[in-house]
């Protein structure tokens, strides 16, 4: 819960959480509060209906709904929150913040795929993005640390989790990223692929016997930096993957490695689109707590101005500037603070 200077005045970490609003934490961290003027929800997919945060009323909350197969990860706890809250904080008007409306004035070009034209009017095909909220917070909190207006700034942020993007922000808006119509684009990530030859995916369908589901279970839940590293317990955390490449683990070094190869060749991409680079900005929890992340990524970057001071980046905390002395293009670490970015979305909504 956040206060209007947004500092944070309550919270609650639910972990896992069964979406019921009979969960006896929730429902006795909600009794407990005071003063509740509204209620933010994150929804990663908004489709092309929804293009900016939206009041939500049965009718949105069932068009929302309607796009689970979009993101079927992440609807299905989206619809479960708005539920809860609705039961547990009658009357209290609540607003969905869109991770897709960020992205939703990229131009045609970065937007567009290379599909027949019946497809993409009848299905809606499109490049939404992701990680909207994180991305528009982060492009407005190095503004604040770099001291100058967002317009005229050329940014390219990193939010770097479990899932992964990157976002290529020019005067404040998006113009270009690295996810596109599902989650599942671009960037390697913990469990998730990232971008893949679409033609091998109709090759395992057709050729390697696999089911539909199977593709789409392994692809989600099984690729990424999990199908590289193949650690026993199948883990995907960035963690556990340099730790096992430190201890000589070959299948994880090969996922480090893979991971970072990536990272560069999409923030040099991301740079094209935006045709300079006035700074670099990672976020997200791989972004802010891995040096090795950060070093690896910039290593090969000077071409475009980057360089990151060794010992900056090693003891980087919260909002830090790694920039090496000289450099060009500016590097930052900013910690992610998607409810900040809800508050300032729902006030801005409801007034």
């Amino acid at each position: 819960m956040l206060d209007p200077a947004d500092t944070v005045v309550a919270a609650l970490d639910i972990d896992p959480w069964d979406g019921s609003a009979g969960d006896s934490a929730l429902a006795g961290f909600t009794a407990g509060l005071t003063g509740v003027t509204a209620v933010g929800h994150r929804v990663v997919h908004g489709g092309s209906a929804f293009r900016s945060a939206t009041r939500i009323d049965p009718a949105t909350r069932d068009a929302i709904a309607g796009l689970t197969s979009l993101a079927p990860l992440h609807q299905p706890r989206a619809i479960a929150g708005v539920d809860a809250a609705s039961q547990l904080l009658p009357g209290v008007p609540a607003v969905a913040c869109f991770d897709t409306a960020f992205h939703a004035r990229m131009p045609a070009p970065a937007a567009t795929y290379a599909l027949p034209a019946a497809w993409r009017d009848r299905y809606g095909l499109r490049r939404y993005g992701f990680h909207g909220l994180s991305h528009s917070y982060a492009a407005r909190r190095a503004a604040v640390m770099l001291g100058r207006p967002l317009a005229g700034l050329r940014l390219v942020t990193c939010h770097l989790g479990a899932g992964a993007s990157l976002a290529a922000i020019a005067d404040g808006v998006s113009v270009d990223t690295t996810m596109g119509f599902t989650p599942l684009e671009g960037l390697v990530m913990a469990t998730r692929s990232g971008s893949v030859d679409p033609g091998l995916l109709v090759w395992l369908l057709r050729e390697g016997g696999l089911g539909l589901a199977e593709l789409a279970d392994g692809l989600e839940h099984e690729s990424g930096l999990a199908g590289l590293a193949g650690l026993p317990d199948a883990s995907g955390d960035m963690r556990d993957v340099h730790a096992a490449a430190a201890a000589g683990n070959p299948a994880a070094q090969l996922a480090a490695d893979v991971y970072s190869h990536r990272l560069r060749r999409e923030i040099a991409a991301m740079t094209a689109a935006l045709g300079g680079l006035d700074a670099l900005v990672f976020t997200g929890g791989v972004g802010e707590h891995h040096p090795a992340v950060r070093s690896a990524a910039a290593d090969r970057l000077r071409y475009l101005g980057v360089a990151i001071d060794p010992g900056r980046n090693a003891a980087a905390l919260r909002d830090t500037d790694i920039t090496a002395a000289g450099a060009p293009a500016r590097t930052l670490v900013i910690t992610a603070r998607e409810d900040i970015e809800i508050a300032r979305q729902v006030r801005a909504t409801l007034s």
